[in-house]
């Protein structure tokens, strides 16, 4: 009856540990699993954010000729043109910032290429008979070789 006993016990115990054994391997696995999927996750939004950037540097820049455009307007006097010049140097200042290796050439031309694209939206809303024709505006528009920096 010892026998028996210790045979029942000995695969018990031999079963318990195979059990607790594959419960390990398992738990293991499925950790392994997690860590490939958030490191997988965490570079996807890295990749993400670098891609967005420059869609939302565009959408900064286009908002900032769009008030630009509004100043413009409104530097008639001599205090203003100065106001005006003192205003875009910081805004080239700050897109310096952004793109350290560029120029103000670069600058110069995706400003102008911003401020066409404005502009053709702000003369889409005024009656045709005020507004310009295409072919003079696309004319005016200085040609640049690359806007990027």
């Amino acid at each position: 009856m010892k026998i028996t006993s210790l045979i029942k016990n000995t695969v018990f115990v031999l079963w318990l540990g195979g059990a607790l054994l594959s419960a390990t391997v398992g738990a293991s696995i499925w950790a392994f699993q997690a860590t490939v999927t958030a490191a997988r996750l965490g570079a996807e939004i890295t990749t993400t954010a670098v891609r967005h950037r420059k869609d939302i540097a565009s959408a900064v820049m286009r908002v900032k000729a769009k008030a630009r455009l509004k100043r413009m307007v409104t530097m008639i006097p001599f205090a203003g043109l100065a106001a005006g010049a003192y205003f875009e140097e910081q805004e080239y200042n700050e897109w310096l910032e952004d793109n350290p290796d560029s120029s103000r050439s670069y600058y110069l031309c995706a400003l102008a290429g911003l401020t066409s694209e404005v502009l053709d939206e702000v003369l889409e809303g005024l009656p045709t008979a005020v507004r310009p024709n295409e072919n003079t505006l696309n004319n005016m528009t200085p040609k640049c070789e690359s806007t990027e920096g």
